[in-house]
């Protein structure tokens, strides 16, 4: 018996309350579905949503399944962004998590069709489809096209330091933030949400070739479509997302995302999905996968092009088939079949057709690069630990210069984001320094990103290959250059990070993956003695009284598990 004919068996008042809203007694029999998504006027990745929404219920009512919409809107990190709103913007995972799972629990379904696009909402609804754990598919919402001469919003940034600096003239400036965003969809450059859509398919909870579609094309329909019928398939079978999310499927995941060179905000997410199912991952496997995995994917902020020409190349299909040698191909995914089996039969001129046309005409092989002659032989990101960071922090190694995997600089130590942009801004930040900032991690601020801060640096050909910024807050996936986050412990937990001061010489070690403190003031010490002394300061360290202590910031800082952990709430 389906589960939700057992509630109503359980629940009298269930079928009157469903009759007022319009509901009919075979609609009560029916398989009973919730289909649930951000949409919501907040921003273009979820502003559309409804069109997805409304062609799954279509699709759902002629399968002799009924349907019911339900919302948790997410917001934009991108509006977010150089104000106390990013603060916001990783407890609202939790949060978007947490409203799923009483929307899916409190009344009881039989499946559900997930609908997402962006940074928080994606892997928002991806920990709750695990934590719900009923037959599930997900449909990503899809990508903008670029603007004007492949203009991609990760570049404001640089334009918004260049024009403070006065590089560019305030016409410039506006043009550019004018054209950034020419349609609804995720942002076209492989930031978070990209990146998690991509993660969405690596996992199995979405249909092959459906991450990273056109925004605008009816192709989001047609996905919308399949999705439904691939639901009632799992419905009837009896699979739910715990045969398909797995440890063979998380590391999948990792895979593609270490030849995708995805964002790091990934090693917040795929460790909170994991967690849902009891499945244990940690930062050792993302190293060690990224060091195995080629990085092949030449798309902004690693590489060349616009996120949007992954649909032109073959989707993610075409991806996870370059480096099809490394993965496990039998998992079972959302059709029913293996991923094996998916990726035999995937054929992106046959699933896109005419939606191909548009193609800018160019070599592909520009885009999604052969795993035997990749980018990089070894993925995109590495995890380090050291004195600084006893358990762990991450740097996306791919968009390092060379000369700054192996460095020595000195310390100047902020605490908060304001203070250091401020200072690259004025010019005093200076080649060879290491930009610290503290207190932004999960229990000191809400783990914001330093986008601007990142961004200015990396604008600045005096600091871009000279300045490394190390901080317990976290990056946006657009972040290029040379940014080290997550370490952990924080500072609000009295990590190392809040005791080192300016002066103090750090060693970053990208091969070794290492970062020490090496030096006190400006003298080089062996690590015993940085040891003592990082202790002897310790003892002198009193806590910051905490930034928040109401509602739902106050909530997450005071119960936030650290950057390395996934940033969840712990319970």
């Amino acid at each position: 018996m389906l589960y939700s004919q057992k509630v109503r068996k359980i629940a009298p008042e269930m079928d009157s309350l469903k009759r007022g809203m319009g509901w009919n007694t075979k609609d009560l029999e029916k398989m009973q579905v919730i289909v649930e998504s951000t949409y919501g006027k907040s921003h273009p990745g979820s502003a559309h949503l409804d069109v997805i929404v409304n062609e799954a219920m279509d699709e759902l009512d002629s399968l002799r399944a009924k349907p019911a919409d339900y919302y948790a809107t997410d917001i934009c990190d991108g509006q977010a962004q150089g104000h106390d709103g990013m603060n916001y913007s990783l407890v609202s995972r939790e949060i978007i998590a947490n409203m799923i799972e009483i929307h899916a629990n409190a009344t009881g379904f039989d499946g559900g069709v997930f609908v997402a696009s962006c940074d928080k909402g994606m892997p928002g609804n991806l920990v709750a489809m695990c934590r719900v754990n009923i037959p599930s598919v997900v449909v990503p919402g899809g990508i903008m096209n670029a603007g004007p001469n492949l203009l991609t919003l990760n570049q404001i940034g640089t334009y918004s330091a260049m024009h403070k600096r006065g590089e560019i003239t305030k016409e410039q400036y506006e043009s550019y933030k004018e054209n950034a965003c020419p349609s609804c969809g995720a942002c076209s450059f492989m930031g978070t949400a990209a990146t998690m859509q991509v993660v969405s398919e690596a996992l199995g909870l979405a249909l092959p070739g459906a991450a990273l579609l056109p925004s605008t094309s009816d192709m989001l329909k047609v996905y919308a479509r399949k999705s439904s019928k691939a639901l009632i398939n799992l419905i009837e079978k009896g699979i739910k997302v715990s045969d398909i999310v797995n440890k063979k499927s998380i590391e999948n995941a990792i895979m593609v995302h270490a030849a995708i060179g995805g964002s790091t905000n990934a090693l917040l997410h795929i460790p909170a999905i994991a967690k849902e199912l009891g499945i244990e991952i940690n930062p050792e496997d993302f190293d060690r996968i990224h060091r195995e995995i080629p990085f092949i994917l030449n798309v902004r902020p690693s590489g060349q092009w616009p996120a949007n020409y992954v649909f032109y190349a073959g989707g993610v299909p075409a991806i996870m088939n370059k480096i099809k040698k490394y993965l496990h191909l039998d998992v079972l995914t959302v059709t029913g079949k293996t991923l094996g089996e998916n990726l035999e039969a995937f054929d992106a001129k046959e699933t896109y057709g005419e939606y191909l046309k548009s193609a800018p005409k160019m070599d592909y092989s520009e885009v999604i690069y052969d795993a035997e002659n990749p980018i990089n032989k070894s993925g995109a990101v590495s995890v380090l630990k050291g004195n600084m960071a006893p358990e762990g922090c991450v740097v996306k190694h791919s968009s390092l210069p060379a000369g700054m995997k192996d460095i020595k600089l000195k310390v100047r130590a902020f605490d908060s984001e304001e203070e250091a942009f401020e200072a690259v801004i004025n010019g005093s930040i200076k080649p060879g320094d290491a930009i610290i900032i503290r207190y932004e991690g999960p229990r000191g601020s809400g783990m914001p990103e330093m986008f601007y801060t990142t961004e200015a640096i990396a604008s600045d050909e005096k600091l871009n290959s000279t300045v490394a910024l190390i901080t317990d807050g976290r990056f946006s996936g657009a972040t290029r250059g040379p940014a080290i986050g997550h370490v952990s412990p924080e500072a609000s937990s009295g990590g190392p990070i809040a005791f080192v001061k300016d002066g103090d010489i750090i060693h970053i070690n990208i091969e070794d993956r290492g970062i020490n403190i090496v030096g006190i003031n400006g003298e080089e010490k062996d690590l015993e003695e940085v040891a003592f002394i990082l202790n002897e300061r310790k003892k002198d360290w009193k806590p910051k009284a905490p930034k928040y202590t109401k509602g739902v910031l106050g909530l997450y800082t005071s119960m936030a598990t650290s950057g390395m952990e996934g940033g969840v709430i712990k319970i």
